[in-house]
């Protein structure tokens, strides 16, 4: 795992999803001890925003590094289920997005460990896993805002979420399994 440590680590991208790590705790005490939904759901857009701009800025001010590659998602991974924990006290049907995402993840972190072991890359996202982060986002804050959302509907968008989980899981293994398979060391730059 020292692969991940080689290049930068110190960068204004990884800065803002450690801010998105740190923010956890905020807005689960928000939800749970203060009661205060307006201040969750306000904590919870900011660390999406955190999310979208650390991405543009890596991309665009080249400050892509591998390291943050693995702390993005680790931390996307980290406020989702830390959302859901919370929302499944009121509505116990989470749960079930819970164990999906749990699974998931672990498939996928397990995939992706492999093709860092092989060929040492960190792989990064792909469109649908953007999709599902932005999906599981809406569904969240539609169930923070909205708390007598009648049951079909909250239904419907906790099945809808699973789908694109499991969707995007099965994407990314085969993805991943591929690269393990086929995959060659990265040329080191001159």
């Amino acid at each position: 795992m020292k692969f991940l440590f080689r290049g930068r680590i110190l960068t204004v991208p990884n800065l803002l999803s450690t801010i998105r790590i740190l923010l956890i705790p905020v807005f689960m005490w928000l939800y749970l001890n203060r009661d205060d939904i307006t201040a969750t759901v306000v904590v919870l857009v900011l660390s999406g925003l955190t999310d979208a701009l650390d991405g543009y800025i890596a991309r665009h001010f080249d400050m892509v590094s591998d390291f943050g590659k693995a702390l993005d998602p680790f931390a996307d991974k980290l406020t989702q289920l830390a959302m859901l924990c919370c929302l499944v006290i009121r509505f116990p049907r989470m749960i079930w997005l819970i164990a999906v995402l749990c699974v998931k993840e672990i498939f996928v972190a397990s995939t992706q460990l492999a093709v860092i072991h092989k060929n040492e890359v960190v792989l990064g996202a792909d469109w649908h896993g953007k999709v599902t982060t932005i999906l599981l986002y809406a569904v969240m804050i539609l169930h923070l805002l909205w708390l007598d959302l009648p049951e079909s509907l909250s239904l419907a968008l906790v099945l809808l979420c699973m789908g694109m989980l499991l969707l995007s899981g099965v994407l990314y293994g085969i993805r991943n399994i591929r690269a393990v398979r086929n995959g060659k060391k990265p040329e080191k730059p001159a």
